[in-house]
C-alpha cells in the first residue's frame, strides 16, 4: 500500500515519522514538536533548531536577491530561538549548489547571512557544501541558550490566558503576491526594459524579502518580568500557529477579527487582489511575529507595552478554536497556512 505524502501535510508527516521516537538521553529535555529542541547542559539550556529552504519551493531567484535570501535564511532560524524565549548564539550553514552559481553569487549570499549575524550577535561556526542537480538548497541550524525557568514551550497555555501577537499580520504574504504578479507581467512583456510597479509598496516587499526576528519583543517581556505561558513564531500563518499551541496545550481559543493587526499597505494590496484581508492575516504566513499567551492577571501591564496586540483568549478544549467575526459569528479556525508538501 502506498500513502501519498500530500495526504498527511507537513505536520502530519512529522507526527507520523516521529511518533515512535523515545528520548533516552537525560540531557534531552525537549525533542520534536516545538520551535526548537532543548538540551540540558547544566545551568543554561541549549536550544537547537534547523530550517531547510529549497529553490522553487521556498524562494524564487527571479525576484529574490541573493543577499536578501542569505539574510532571511538566517533570520527565520533566529526567530525559532526567540520563540522559545531564548537567545540565538551560533549557526551552521549547509548549501547545495548547482553549476549556474558563481563564487561571486555565493559571496553575495554569505554577505546576507553575515549581516544578519552581525546585527543579531550570532556567530557562523560551520556548515557544509555539496553539488546539487536541482538548484539552490539551504540548510541552517541555529544554536541558542536560555535559563531553564524562562524557556517557553507551546504546551503551557491555560484556559484563563489572553492571546497576544507582535507587529502586524499578512504583509509578507501580500509582498509575495505583488512579486508574483510583477514576475508574471515581466514574463508577458519579455523584455529587459520592464520596470516593476513597487512604488508605495515598500513595506510589504521588505516584510517578504527581508523580515526581522522579534528579539525586541523578547527583551520587552523580560524587562517587564513577563514569561509567556506558551509561544510560537508566526511562520505558517496565525491560524495554523495558534492551532499548534491549542493542540499541544489541550485548549481551545477565540480569535477576534476586529483585533487582528493589519498594516494599511497590506489591506490596500489585498483589496487590489480582491482578497479577504482577514484571510490574508490568518493564513498568509512568513510574518515571523511572536504569538504568545499570558495570564489574564497581566492584562493591565500588557496594555502598556509597545508593538504588542491582544487578539483573543484561550478557552477550555471542548469549546474548540474559532474566529469571532466583526458581526459576532463564530467560524472554525483551520490550518490553511503554508504547507510545503501540498501537491
Amino acid at each position: 500500500m502506498r500513502t501519498e505524502i500530500s495526504t498527511l501535510g507537513e505536520f502530519g508527516l512529522i507526527d507520523h515519522l516521529t511518533k515512535e521516537i523515545q528520548l533516552t538521553q537525560p540531557t534531552t529535555r525537549k525533542g520534536v514538536g516545538d520551535d526548537a529542541a532543548v538540551i540540558d547542559n547544566g545551568g543554561k539550556h541549549t536550544l537547537v533548531t534547523t530550517d531547510l529552504l529549497l529553490e522553487g519551493i521556498h524562494f524564487d531567484l527571479t525576484y529574490v536577491p541573493l543577499k536578501h535570501l542569505g539574510y532571511k535564511a538566517a533570520i527565520v532560524n533566529f526567530s525559532d530561538i526567540y520563540a522559545m524565549n531564548g537567545k540565538p548564539q551560533q549557526i551552521t550553514v549547509s548549501l547545495g549548489i548547482s553549476q549556474r552559481f558563481s563564487v561571486e553569487d555565493l559571496e553575495t549570499f554569505y554577505a546576507g547571512v553575515l549581516l544578519a549575524c552581525e546585527i543579531y550577535g550570532v556567530d557562523l561556526v560551520g556548515g557544509d557544501t555539496s553539488s546539487s542537480l536541482t538548484g539552490f538548497s539551504i540548510s541552517i541550524t541555529c544554536i541558542g541558550t536560555a535559563d531553564e525557568e524562562k524557556i517557553v514551550y507551546r504546551n503551557g497555555a491555560k484556559d484563563t490566558d489572553l492571546i497576544y501577537v507582535s507587529g502586524d499580520l499578512g504583509a509578507a504574504y501580500m509582498g509575495l503576491q505583488l512579486l508574483e504578479r510583477e514576475k508574471a507581467v515581466f514574463g508577458e512583456k519579455g523584455n529587459a526594459d520592464f520596470q516593476p510597479d513597487f512604488s508605495g509598496k515598500e513595506y510589504i516587499l521588505e516584510r517578504q524579502l527581508k523580515p526581522e526576528a522579534r528579539r525586541d519583543i523578547v527583551r520587552i517581556l523580560s524587562e517587564n518580568g513577563i514569561v509567556p505561558t506558551s509561544m510560537i513564531d508566526v511562520s505558517d500563518g496565525l491560524s495554523s500557529d495558534i492551532l499548534h499551541i491549542c493542540k499541544q496545550s489541550n485548549a481551545g481559543c477565540r480569535i477576534f477579527e476586529e483585533r487582528l493587526p493589519i498594516d494599511y499597505q497590506t489591506a490596500l494590496m489585498a483589496e487590489t487582489f480582491n482578497m479577504n484581508v482577514t484571510t490574508v492575516a490568518l493564513n498568509g504566513g512568513e510574518d515571523y511575529e511572536l504569538l504568545f499567551t499570558v495570564p489574564l492577571s497581566l492584562h493591565d501591564k500588557m496594555s502598556t507595552l509597545p508593538g504588542i496586540h491582544l487578539v483573543g483568549h484561550i478557552t477550555k478544549p471542548d469549546e474548540g478554536c474559532y474566529l469571532v467575526t466583526r458581526d459576532g459569528q463564530e467560524m472554525k479556525l483551520k490550518a490553511q497556512g503554508w504547507n510545503p508538501l501540498e501537491k
